[in-house]
């Protein structure tokens, strides 16, 4: 068993695994697992943080796209029975089906690959209803686009949406020495609360996601010009907002304001015309 001890980080899929034992420990007592919970935990890789989390919670679901880890994951973790290991690839995997009980919330952990982070958190913002909370490694830039705020400059569509429908909260900072090989950049931990009640639920979410990345395509632009191709029509003086302002400086607020006062003027995109 020797041999699946010596696995070697795969640049295709973004593996750097995390060998810091005090940074490990530290995110274990952040996230602050129960025997209770229902954990869900997206490439385990070598199983550093999956140890203490299953030394606190038993009941623990591995996603691994990576099919040479698994057999070493199984062999490690054969004393937890409750350790399943589903092999797929997260980015395509119905996190939902997680949660059979009713009423019950997945409590999903992981080292993001940064070469995916941004479209697989997209994909598990789809799953929010079924989600208490999420703690991640991403790299640094990520958490910084995550929580920023308007008009600064790493406020995008990812956060807005994300902030939409979840609160965000950077924990701590990772550096790269805490992996193996080291990436070269920064990584930080991350917390995502899905919001149990939206603050600005917006009429049409189809509506306000393209509406904000489109404004966001062109963000240099003023918003009048950065709408004009999704709505032609459209007189930017009726605007809720000033439409002189760039896309960056908008709220989320203000961006449900904006999609709800357009989908009152037309049909959503989504909609027969």
């Amino acid at each position: 068993m020797d041999n699946f001890f010596q696995h070697k980080a795969r640049k295709r899929f973004g593996q750097n695994f995390l060998v810091d034992e005090n940074i490990i420990e530290r995110i274990v007592r952040a996230i602050g697992p129960k025997d209770t919970d229902k954990l869900v935990e997206i490439g385990p890789g070598q199983g550093a943080i999956t140890a203490l989390l299953l030394d606190k919670c038993p009941s623990l679901t591995a996603v691994e796209l990576d099919r040479d880890l698994i057999p070493m994951l199984q062999f490690k973790f054969r004393d937890f029975p409750d350790f399943t290991i589903i092999e797929k690839d997260a980015l395509k995997f119905d996190f939902g089906s997680l949660a059979q009980g009713e009423g019950e919330q997945l409590r999903i952990v992981g080292n993001l690959p940064y070469n995916i982070s941004t479209p697989l958190l997209f994909h598990l913002l789809s799953f929010r209803g079924k989600v208490k909370d999420m703690h991640f490694m991403l790299q640094k830039e990520v958490v910084d686009r995550l929580s920023a705020v308007p008009g600064a400059k790493s406020y995008g569509r990812l956060s807005v949406m994300t902030q939409y429908h979840c609160r965000v909260q950077g924990l701590f900072p990772v550096p790269p020495q805490s992996f193996r090989p080291a990436p070269k950049v920064d990584s930080a931990i991350v917390r995502l609360i899905p919001h149990q009640t939206l603050p600005h639920p917006a009429q049409d979410e189809a509506l306000l996601e393209r509406i904000v990345s489109v404004a966001f395509q062109q963000r240099r632009k003023t918003l009048r010009n950065a709408l004009k191709p999704l709505f032609p029509e459209l007189d930017p003086e009726q605007l809720p907002v000033d439409a002189s302002r760039r896309p960056e400086t908008l709220s989320v607020k203000e961006y449900v304001e904006l999609a709800d006062f357009c989908g009152s003027l037309t049909p959503s995109p989504d909609q027969p015309q």
